[in-house]
């Protein structure tokens, strides 16, 4: 478990420390929620609150209402946090009952990402593998080729692919190694002998230009020692989408590079559709693929798409079959 050491100065100070190390006795990381009340103690501070008695309704309110979240997502995040705070010190009778009293903000539809089907995510790996180098970026074209092909076929985040280290992949078992990630989990993703194949010859060719790579360099490197930034890896995505030649459905937005995650669980659904096997049965399996807490997570990312209601209308119609004709099914 991390340690926490949270210089606060708010009279909640010391139940937001015990709150955070809580949670993160859970295995959970709690960064972003750490961050969101830092900004709930730095205010209560400014205000002149010096008690508990003083975290009032009202003071949450103007909390709220001074820190502007065009997202009913983003402003439901950080009520969420401050909600689960007080109910916690209210479980630990620090308070008899929690002023929030703000109710999330309805949300709006969400955003449908865009999903990469075969053909166009090897136009996407294409086109990574022709960028030139420059003089700040060797090996570019192989690197992003290499990142994309990761991203669409095993479903990786992309933080998760920007800080893998030499150590963490075994080509002789196939296997990657996905250090303490979004939910403070590491696990094994497995993957086939075409991607073998593709992780083995980059590593190659970075070892032919460089040396030999040390167990904690990262794998994809334009700077000794430093790892690509995820954010470089989606500026490299937005500016390669225009030359996909990509058709937009209606009501999405422009691609973006977590959408190849989307598109690598849809796909694993829509195949296990065609094989006949049971996707409520599987789907613990890609969940536990993906890197998720649970299953309900996972959920998220199977867009209903045409390809999916056909394969499981026809699923359907084999098993309805019988029951047509008087039969069992």
């Amino acid at each position: 478990m991390r340690p926490v050491n949270i210089n606060l100065v708010s009279p909640l100070a010391e139940p937001i420390r015990r709150f955070v190390a809580h949670k993160r006795a859970l295995n959970r990381r709690f960064d972003t929620e750490e961050r969101a009340l830092r900004l709930l103690d730095r205010y209560l501070v400014e205000q002149s609150v010096t008690d508990l008695a003083g975290v009032t309704p009202s003071v949450l309110n103007a909390f709220l209402a001074g820190r502007p979240r065009h997202r009913p997502r983003s402003y439901n995040h950080l009520l969420g946090v401050a909600r689960r705070l007080f109910d916690w010190m209210v479980d630990q009778e620090i308070i008899t009952t929690s002023p929030v009293r703000l109710r999330p903000r309805r949300e709006t539809a969400q955003r449908l990402p865009y999903l990469f089907d075969l053909p166009h995510a090897c136009r996407l790996i294409e086109v990574a593998a022709a960028l030139p180098d420059q003089n700040k970026a060797p090996l570019r074209g192989p690197t992003y080729a290499t990142i994309f092909a990761l991203l669409y076929g095993l479903g990786l985040r992309v933080g998760e692919v920007a800080r893998l280290t030499r150590a963490d992949v075994d080509l002789g078992r196939r296997l990657l190694v996905i250090r303490q990630t979004k939910f403070a989990k590491s696990r094994y993703v497995p993957f086939g002998p075409h991607m073998a194949a593709r992780l083995g010859a980059y590593i190659d060719l970075r070892e032919r230009r460089s040396g030999a790579l040390t167990p904690e360099a990262p794998v994809f490197s334009f700077t000794q020692g430093r790892g690509l930034h995820p954010g470089t890896i989606s500026q490299t995505f937005h500016a390669l989408v225009p030359r996909l030649g990509l058709v937009l459905p209606a009501g999405g937005g422009l691609p973006r590079v977590h959408d190849l995650r989307h598109s690598f669980a849809v796909g694993t659904l829509l195949r296990w559709y065609r094989e006949g096997a049971d996707p409520a049965v599987r789907l613990l399996h890609l969940s536990t693929f993906l890197g998720h807490v649970d299953p309900a997570s996972t959920a998220v990312y199977l867009t209903i798409t045409a390809d999916l209601l056909q394969a499981a209308g026809e699923r359907f119609e084999r098993l309805a079959a019988p029951l047509s004709t008087g039969g069992a099914p």
